[in-house]
């Protein structure tokens, strides 16, 4: 069985390009504060347990991100109506 190409148009492409955008920034400043808070519990112990409180917050975060964009995506690819989703930007909430 052979699915029939989905088209998309420029404004559809351009808006799913702003969502991996959006993520991928999300992801990268979280990221970043973990490899920061890693950096300076090897100095100083005492700043392990804060970035084990980050991984354990912002771990999820990151997962639910990339599901998210995955889950557009593979709408978008099998021409799906595409879920509504909250925001996934405000990581800092």
């Amino acid at each position: 069985m052979t699915e029939a190409p989905t088209e998309m148009t420029q404004a559809e492409l351009e808006e799913l390009l702003e969502k991996y955008r959006t993520a991928k920034h999300d992801i990268n400043n979280s990221l970043a504060v973990i490899l920061a808070l890693s950096e300076l519990a090897q100095r100083n112990p005492a700043h392990y347990e804060k970035l084990a409180k980050t991984v354990l917050d912002r771990g999820p975060i990151i997962v639910q991100l990339l599901q998210d964009f995955q889950m557009l995506l593979t709408a978008r690819v099998k021409g799906q109506p595409v879920p509504q989703t909250p925001p996934s930007s405000g990581i800092f909430q």
